[in-house]
């Protein structure tokens, strides 16, 4: 009797299964502890204030709609996006999470015979779904933790169909500027697509935010893909969206299941569109926690890459520590305190800090410094 993995696509039982941060539940059963409350996440680089309050509204008022179905165009909500970032309605597409952009960009334009270019430390998931579509996967080293873009350029292909720039980049919080993106997309061949995956874009200051979007208005072979689940705390809703040009748009919407977005996850990102006052103080939060934790884990030694967005990259494998980032990782999950073990994506030595309320920053470092031996 054949098996499963017998009559499989070739290639899926070889695939990595994405390891995501540990949910307060998890770590609650696995731990014995009684009061899930006690333990403090900073593994998901999620929005340590919370739900946006003007979506947390809007979705109240809108609770007792939930037996119809959302509406497959999201046009509200395409509306919204339009007048907010200048762009016209075909040229956005609602997506579940900013993963579903990335998944539709591989059903387009992956397949034997094609690559991707990636930068080597970059979101791990680029690498999941070329495998998944069959396509070889180009890696190019960064410098100091930051991509590389002439060495992208460099490493583009004939075969090549996409290039993926995380932008601030996941796992190590850094970011290239608008220059550097200026140089970069004068000479990206045009056969090739570059998507600036833009998760964490709103937690930067207006003026730090490169200007993508004009590519879009441009025409260019450019896709950008943002998310609401970082600033605007809708993490749990799995919503977000694609700015290309129209034409490209009109291609992912063939591949893109109907109803992809629930209607309380775009009744809640309309409203939370407008909430410019918890994106302010969500930045204010994000700016005082890297400058806290950067003190702190100076003062113990530990070196980290300086962060823009709402995490930090800290490496444990280094004096006076010496100790694996699972090692640190299981350690602080014992305090109470979850992190996120980084071998996952080459760094044994790493573990990767979201930065969270003052206090539980307060509570990170009191267990870290418990686990490197201060």
């Amino acid at each position: 009797m054949k098996a499963f993995s017998d009559i499989a696509n070739r290639g899926v039982g070889a695939l990595a299964t994405y390891e995501p941060g540990k949910p307060i539940e998890e770590v609650a059963r696995e731990l014995g502890i009684a009061d899930p409350d006690s333990i403090v996440k900073l593994a998901s680089n999620e929005n340590a204030l919370g739900t946006s309050p003007k979506a947390v509204a809007a979705m109240q008022g809108a609770a007792a709609e939930m037996y119809r179905y959302p509406d497959g165009g999201a046009y509200y909500f395409k509306q919204a996006l339009a007048t907010r970032l200048d762009l016209e309605p075909a040229q956005l597409l609602h997506v579940n999470g900013s993963n579903e952009a990335l998944e539709l960009l591989a059903h387009v334009f992956l397949g034997p015979g094609t690559n991707v270019v990636v930068a080597e430390y970059a979101f791990i998931v680029y690498r999941l779904i070329a495998a998944s579509s069959r396509a070889d996967v180009v890696s190019v080293p960064m410098k100091d933790f930051t991509h590389d873009l002439q060495g992208m350029l460099k490493a583009i292909t004939p075969d090549t169909r996409v290039v993926f720039v995380s932008n601030p980049n996941n796992p190590t919080g850094t970011m290239v500027d608008g220059e550097q993106i200026d140089r970069f997309m004068d000479a990206v061949p045009d056969h090739v697509v570059t998507c600036f995956d833009e998760a964490y874009i709103e937690l930067l200051p207006s003026g730090m935010q490169p200007d993508t979007l004009r590519y879009v208005r441009e025409g260019r072979k450019v896709v950008v893909t943002r998310t609401f689940s970082k600033t605007f705390g809708l993490a749990g809703l799995r919503i977000g969206y694609v700015a290309a040009p129209a034409e490209c748009i009109s291609l992912l919407n063939k591949v893109r299941q109907p109803f992809n977005v629930n209607a309380m996850a775009m009744v809640a990102a309309i409203a939370a569109l407008d909430d410019d006052d918890h994106v302010a103080r969500t930045r204010g939060m994000v700016r005082d926690g890297l400058a806290y934790l950067e003190r702190e884990f100076e003062a113990m030694e530990l070196p980290y890459v300086p962060a823009v967005a709402n995490f930090m990259l800290v490496e444990t494998d280094a004096a006076p520590a010496r100790l694996p980032g699972r090692e640190v990782f299981e350690a602080l999950q014992r305090e109470g305190v979850i992190v996120r073990a980084m071998d996952g994506y080459g760094l044994p030595g790493y573990v990767r800090i979201t930065v969270g309320t003052r206090r539980e920053n307060e509570r990170l470092v009191k267990a870290l410094r418990e686990v490197v031996g201060e």
